[in-house]
């Protein structure tokens, strides 16, 4: 009896020392996961946007050539010839707003490229987070419902040996037949839910670890710094990426209704042409021709009317800059939000588990009592089971509400915009050492 409880109650702490832990696995998912790849790639794509954008205020410079067969006849004579000509030009903006608002268009595009891959960042510790405490979480349930039929087991023994010295009914066997039933079809089920678990993370760091490594047994989970739901919500619409992205969006349309505007503007360019061109004859005699042509000067292009184009294309950069700043409103509620629930479920987190440690307290107890009650007759069979049951299952809740804690602390890191490599090396020390 008192090895079965040891078994029971030790299932949970005693998890596994597993090979892998969290940072190891996050620094896997880092060079693996297609996802963060994919952002890596966009990101690169995005620093591209200042250097095509700059492009547009530089100078542009561009050469032609061209050679040219004439077989002509002037006045009743055949005159045969080939022409050459080649030429530069060179072209340098001095006033052109819509090539500058692009410029900086460009600018923004990149930064939007960098906020977005740093979301892409922490999107990648909340997937790795949550495998990895679904990969616990799962465990520690197989190992309880282990425990949980192995008790049964041993309890169906006592009733099948009492039954037959006569001390009890067949209705106990049948009992602890039921549960020792129930708990290998839970504990089947459990199996099956570790099994998917790992997949899953294996899913996102490229192979399936050998294990990982468990919670420490006392670790203790801090509640939030600061201690203040509405700082957090503050931080949360300031500095949440969410929050950052949409601002550069917004920015990036007002700069649009500039750039569709610039098309009533007059552009201003300096201009300088070299051309070169010889022939082999003319119309006036059989000689040689050659010609040299060097200009430069100031160009300008004014636009007069263009069917309305440019109007109407100002217009839409109006409304969608109306929709954005609408986006960047909902950025924000939708971030308060996120903190707001993130820091409840840390609160609460602590709270419940709090509460299920003293259960786990009381069931321990109680399972002890009825143990005892039951070789001294005043408890019979299906109170054992019960207490057996309710210590599992509390355990398990524990369990499952120690994980839920840790991944709501992650969130609420991640609603205020702060969530990066130093959160995954905290929760790191919160594990045992892996082997």
């Amino acid at each position: 009896m008192k090895r079965t409880l040891s078994v029971l109650l030790v299932s949970l702490a005693s998890a596994s020392a597993w090979g892998a832990d969290l940072m190891s696995v996050y620094r896997d998912a880092l060079e693996y996961d297609a996802r963060f790849a994919a952002a890596k790639a966009q990101r690169e794509a995005g620093l591209e946007k200042t250097v095509q954008g700059r492009a547009g205020v530089l100078p542009g410079i561009g050469m032609s050539a061209s050679t040219t067969w004439n077989d002509n006849t002037y006045t009743g004579v055949d005159r045969s010839f080939n022409s050459n000509s080649y030429g530069a030009e060179l072209r340098q903006p001095l006033f052109n707003r819509a090539a500058w608002t692009q410029y900086e268009q460009g600018k923004l595009q990149t930064t939007l490229s960098d906020t977005q891959f740093e979301l892409a960042r922490q999107d990648l510790i909340l997937r790795v987070s949550e495998a990895y405490f679904a990969v616990l979480n799962a465990q520690d349930a197989a190992e309880a419902l282990r425990a949980l039929r192995t008790a049964a087991t041993q309890q169906l023994e006592l009733a099948k040996k009492s039954f037959e010295v006569g001390t009890v009914t067949v209705t106990d066997v049948h009992e602890a037949q039921s549960r020792f039933d129930l708990a290998s079809a839970r504990l089947i089920a459990a199996e099956n839910a570790l099994e998917v678990a790992r997949q899953s993370l294996a899913q996102i760091v490229g192979k399936e670890p050998e294990g990982v490594a468990g919670l420490r047994a006392g670790a203790e989970l801090g509640r939030p710094q600061p201690d203040d739901m509405r700082q957090w919500v503050s931080a949360a619409e300031q500095d949440s990426y969410s929050v950052q992205i949409q601002q550069i969006a917004t920015r990036i349309a007002d700069r649009e209704v500039t750039r569709n505007a610039s098309g009533h503007l007059p552009t201003l360019d300096v201009v300088a042409r070299y051309n070169q061109s010889d022939s082999g004859g003319s119309s006036f005699g059989s000689g040689r021709s050659e010609n040299t042509i060097r200009t430069i000067g100031l160009e300008l292009n004014v636009p007069i009317y263009q069917g309305g184009g440019v109007s109407s294309r100002t217009r839409e950069a109006a409304a969608l800059l109306t929709k954005s700043e609408a986006d960047l409103d909902d950025a924000r509620r939708s971030a308060a939000l996120a903190a707001r629930q993130a820091y409840l479920g840390v609160t609460s987190g602590l709270a419940q588990v709090k509460a299920l440690e003293a259960a786990e307290v009381s069931s321990r107890s109680a399972l002890e009592a009825n143990r005892l009650g039951y070789e001294v007759g005043v408890r019979i069979n299906i109170d054992v089971l019960n207490a057996q049951s309710q210590l599992a299952d509390t355990q398990q809740q524990l369990a499952k509400a120690r994980y839920d804690t840790l991944i709501a602390q992650l969130r609420l890191s991640a609603a205020a915009g702060t969530l990066g490599e130093e959160e995954v090396a905290r929760l790191n020390t919160l594990l045992t050492s892996a082997p």
